[in-house]
């Protein structure tokens, strides 16, 4: 297990550098999903691999085996709130694109998961060495409310491109909106930058 020196707890005061615009530091962790939440047993999980890439599949077990990153950072959510120092456990994106082999033309990804969400993501946004596929929060199973048992996280974009209950990764040659974006969030959703809702 990798732990990240680079992101130490830090005692309050809270430096505002590390708050984006528009939001607040939150120390409960709320839920919101659009719909029911999927309850998937973790010996079910299997994420999928298609598009502009090799076909793949990754076990539960599979995943397991692959090596364990844990990570602490600060998330922020398009809704307003922020929370610091949060740690998760799980598959590096960087570890597990090792095992994926991607055609040429493969230039972004659209996030499948267990309901019908998705999200997009471009390959540099998503091939990054903070991103997890994680499975625990806090040093506990990742409740099925906060995308239990495997979600995406990406730290450094608002908190829906951080999917719940991934199941599949389509790799494609264009940006393909998923949900959200298609009903009016940003395309790509940088917290500092306020990229809350789309321009077009």
């Amino acid at each position: 297990m990798v732990n990240s020196s680079v992101f130490r707890r830090l005692r309050s005061p809270v430096d505002p550098s590390r708050v984006p615009p528009g939001q607040s530091v939150t120390q409960r962790f709320p839920v919101l999903t659009y719909g029911p939440t999927p309850r998937i047993q973790p010996e079910n999980v299997v994420i999928k691999v298609w598009g502009r890439a090799d076909p793949a599949e990754f076990s539960w077990d599979a995943l397991m085996a692959l090596p364990q990153t844990t990570f602490t950072y600060d998330i922020h959510c398009v809704t307003r709130w922020t929370m610091l120092d949060t740690t998760w456990t799980g598959i590096a994106i960087s570890d597990l694109m090792q095992r994926v082999r991607l055609h040429g033309s493969a230039s972004h990804v659209l996030i499948h998961c267990y309901g019908g969400y998705t999200t997009n993501l471009s390959l540099e946004d998503f091939n990054r060495p903070l991103n997890l596929l994680a499975h625990t929060h806090e040093g506990k199973p990742l409740a099925a409310d906060h995308g239990g048992p495997l979600r995406l996280v990406v730290p450094h974009l608002y908190f829906w491109k951080s999917a719940k209950w991934v199941s599949g990764l389509e790799f494609l040659d264009h940006d393909e909106l998923g949900f959200w974006e298609r009903n009016g969030y940003h395309r790509r959703g940088e917290p500092f930058r306020e990229e809350r809702y789309s321009d077009d």
